[in-house]
């Protein structure tokens, strides 16, 4: 099979899906790697790097398109590629399918095989880790009187107190984004659904950090004393509530912060809109808001270090057996399944963009099949169920 790795062309995207390691890796398999000119150059990666592992660099992003069986990135489809994808061509990339419309049609309309990255990882993405970790940085940068905000040090100086903050939502995002600003000495509190996760955030740092129950009442009454607030909740698709609403704005302090790395139009944070690196904040009712979509991509050498290794075992399963046996052999891969030639085979997008869908296991014809198993990506349903 002939795999390409392409350059990511998304306004701030800095990252590469595959490094020259898992490229050789890839070649050793048995297959052709093309990889698109400058692919890896912003992460540290030279084009002479890809070639000493035995890929040939492409100029052109239509010649890519149109030689390769399988094309990998790390971010969505950008306008400019819908009329070079092609029928049975496999795509593997964070589509985010649910939140875009017109890029769903444009796969659709090509009928080719796309997999949404985000929903493959069995022990969730590194670049949620990335996230975490260097959103709570930026989140510390835009406290900073210099960019509005109101001018707190993290740990605090002798005799001024340090940070009070809250993360909304205790998984792997808010865990990152946990260690990193305790470590370094902010008064930190997590709020969880799950009673468990408050549990083992406890046990994991002696009691030393607040846990609380997340409810819009307790993040009301604690919101007049926190200086930041870490959104990294996944909010469900189609909730016309919020966790923070605009009024609650109004219970913080003028220069406080908040850092939607979540990052979702309708999200858990009214006041949300999407942001770039070259403007990452603003501000609304006093309030700094940082909401860069792709926070990974300001450490663009380690995320593609961590993302490329973490990616691997999907690239070489459908280059090594092909769709339908990969998606046999792993739930998460199959989860992540968002278009086969024509037919949409993702639950969300269905309920979301009011489509007719078909399950992954039906479309490849694999039911009676001994699965890998897998839970739901997200807790949004669909019975939009197009009949075969």
């Amino acid at each position: 099979m002939i795999f390409g790795v392409l350059k990511d062309i998304k306004v701030g995207e800095f990252r590469v899906i595959a490094t020259p390691l898992e490229v050789g890796t890839i070649i050793s398999d048995g297959h052709t790697v093309l990889v698109q000119k400058d692919a890896g150059v912003l992460a540290g990666f030279s084009n002479e790097a890809y070639e000493e592992q035995g890929a040939e660099i492409v100029e052109t992003l239509e010649e890519m398109y149109e030689r390769c069986d399988f094309l990998a990135k790390v971010k969505e489809i950008e306008e400019v590629e819908y009329k070079l994808l092609r029928e049975d061509q496999i795509i593997y990339t964070c589509i985010h399918p649910a939140a875009h419309e017109e890029q769903v049609q444009a796969i659709l309309d090509s009928k080719c095989i796309a997999f949404t990255a985000e929903d493959s990882h069995r022990f969730g993405s590194v670049n949620c880790e990335a996230a975490g970790k260097q959103g709570a940085l930026m989140g510390l940068q835009a406290m900073l009187t210099i960019n509005g905000g109101k001018g707190k040090f993290v740990s605090g100086l002798a005799g001024a107190p340090g940070m009070k903050v809250l993360i909304l939502g205790g998984g792997i995002v808010g865990k990152s984004s946990l260690q990193v600003l305790h470590s370094l000495g902010a008064w930190c509190t997590v709020m969880d659904i799950n009673i468990g996760t408050l549990r083992e955030i406890g046990q994991i740092y002696n009691e030393k950090v607040n846990t609380q129950l997340s409810t819009k009442q307790n993040i009301k009454q604690l919101l007049p004393e926190i200086d930041m607030v870490i959104n990294c909740v996944k909010w469900p698709k189609g909730s016309k509530d919020y966790l923070i609403d605009r009024d609650m704005l109004n219970l913080m302090e003028k220069g406080s912060v908040i850092v939607d790395i979540s990052n979702d139009t309708e999200g858990a944070i009214e006041s949300f809109r999407e942001t770039t690196h070259d403007n990452p904040t603003y501000i609304e009712n006093g309030v700094v808001h940082y909401c860069v979509g792709n926070i990974p991509g300001a450490i663009a050498n380690s995320t593609s270090v961590a993302y490329a290794a973490s990616v691997l075992g999907h690239l070489r399963s459908i280059l090594n057996s092909g769709v339908t046996k990969a998606c046999i052999k792993d739930g998460f891969l199959r989860r992540s399944l968002t278009a086969y030639k024509g037919y949409l085979t993702h639950e969300e997008t269905s309920a979301i963009q009011n489509r007719a869908w078909v399950k992954p296991e039906d479309i490849l014809g694999i039911t009676q099949e001994r699965l890998d198993v897998a839970p739901p990506a997200t807790v949004t349903k669909s019975d939009n169920f197009l009949t075969l």
